[in-house]
């Protein structure tokens, strides 16, 4: 199985489950082995789902000042999670090519193979998101035919970063390009390294 098809699976899924519920709070399932690269894909969707519908949340205008700030709290959280679980998937590609004989003149990345499957779960939800918008029965024609456009866009890049996901991989397979994992090194979460907090001490 292709490993886009397994995202497309798992993220499919995750998804679907998540909206069972349809609750921010709603306790993640446990469907894979934990550890397993299945598991660290659900995961990662999963907190991208919760993350999407909390994003929705704080917008409402006559939200509560307080909540909001509470919400905005658990966003960046969310945030260094998700950062988190991109690292993990990393270390998986990481370890998995590391007896890779890379060619000489091999070719860098810009992006990791899990960074472009952060960019693919995101996407995955805007798709899911788009067509609810396009089928709404409650929503005016213009409002459909619109949102129709924008999910043919959506479909037409997750063909697009399918095929660049797996050229990646082959060219990793192959030491066409070289393995690599980034740390993100956010410093704003880290009482030592942001100054608003550290000054305070």
């Amino acid at each position: 199985m292709k490993f886009t098809t397994l995202c497309d699976e798992i993220f499919t899924k995750s998804i679907e489950s998540y909206h069972k519920t349809d609750n921010v709070d709603t306790i993640m399932p446990q469907p894979y082995e934990k550890g397993s690269l299945e598991m660290l894909l659900f995961h990662k969707n999963w907190v991208d789902t919760v993350q999407w519908h909390l994003e929705d949340i704080i917008r409402e205008p006559s939200i509560d000042p307080v909540e909001a700030l509470a919400i905005k709290r658990r966003i960046d959280k969310s945030n260094q999670v998700r950062t988190d679980m991109v690292e993990f998937i990393d270390g998986y590609f990481l370890d998995k090519y590391k007896d890779v004989n890379v060619k000489e003149g091999a070719k860098i990345n810009t992006e990791t193979v899990a960074w472009a499957v952060d960019r693919y779960s995101i996407l995955y939800l805007k798709i899911y998101h788009m067509r609810v918008e396009a089928n709404r029965s409650d929503a005016s024609s213009e409002h459909k035919e619109s949102c129709t456009k924008k999910l043919n866009v959506l479909l037409t890049q997750h063909k697009d970063l399918t095929t660049a996901i797996e050229q990646l991989l082959e060219d990793l397979q192959s030491g066409e390009r070289i393995v690599k994992t980034y740390k993100q090194m956010k410093m704003y979460n880290d009482p030592a390294l942001n100054p608003v907090l550290y000054a305070k001490k």
